[in-house]
This record gives structure tokens, sequence and C-alpha cells, in this order.
């Protein structure tokens, strides 16, 4: 299995929506997200790991602010506050999400 970036946002750009779920196995799911001007995003129910694609910015998680760039590892267990902000027109990341409902105790 090989998800392409390019590819990627190519289909997401035929959709109405700032992410697109491109493969799921089990607890897994690998999405693209790219959000325009604003992150909307809420808490989520299980653990999340976002893989920066392209831009720059800024991401508040938990209350932490940090910047990112391309290639960036960014992790949020489940039910924790996170978004991205100040990010460049540019931005887009690979959304991860894992494990059981409520995230992984460890």
């Amino acid at each position: 299995m090989k998800i392409n970036p390019k590819k990627a946002l190519e289909k997401l750009a035929e959709q109405d929506s700032p992410f697109l779920t491109l493969f799921e196995h089990g607890t897994l799911a690998v999405e693209i997200y790219k959000p325009e001007r604003i992150d909307l995003q809420q808490p989520h129910s299980r653990d999340e790991v976002y893989v920066v694609v392209s831009g720059t910015g800024e991401f508040m998680n938990d209350g932490e602010r940090t910047t990112f760039s391309p290639g960036d590892f960014l992790f949020v267990p489940a039910g924790v506050e996170h978004r991205f902000e100040n990010f460049t027109d540019d931005f887009s990341t690979w959304v991860i999400f894992y494990g059981p409902e409520g995230g992984e105790s460890e």
C-alpha cells in the first residue's frame, strides 16, 4: 500500500471537506487534512498523530503552542483540545488515528 501526498491532495480537492480518509485497517485510519485559513476541529475520541506534509505555522496542543514545518511529527492524546494556527496557505498534513475509543492508557 502506498499513498502519495500529491495524489491525496488531488483527491481532497475534489471534495467539499478539509479532510479525506484514504486508508483504514482495524483501528488505523489515515487521512489527508488541509484546512482553509481556520482549523475548526474539535477534540477526537482516539489518539492521533499528524505528520506535516507541507507548510508552516503554529500548533496548539492542550494549551501548549509550538511551531511546525514539513516532516514534523505531532501527537495528540484522545480528548485533548488542539488546533493549527497561523499556518501558511500551502499547509497540509497526514492525520493518523489509531487505538481504542478514549485512547491508549500508556
